[in-house]
């Protein structure tokens, strides 16, 4: 446990930001599976725009820093990758 005031606050700050960022997280493992399932299904349409909803979701959080850009870019690209092959 922290001592300082300046510690107890960060630690207090923190805890809070790992909420807001783990919600969002939980959000964009729903949508990535949302997408796979359509793809899965080979269901076009709700494929599209399932991805594009995870697109979004990925490239905000990728913004804020939730998650590393590099690693939002590579999931949309396989998930280009796999709508192009349906």
């Amino acid at each position: 446990m922290p001592n300082l005031d300046q510690a107890k606050k960060a630690l207090r700050k923190a805890k809070k930001a790992f909420i807001r960022n783990e919600a969002v997280r939980e959000g964009v493992r729903k949508l990535k599976k949302a997408a796979r399932v359509a793809v899965d299904a080979k269901d076009k349409v709700e494929a599209t725009s399932a991805a594009r909803n995870l697109q979004v979701a990925l490239d905000k959080a990728a913004k804020r820093g939730i998650i590393h850009k590099n690693k939002a870019a590579r999931l949309k690209s396989r998930l280009a990758k796999k709508l192009k092959a349906i």
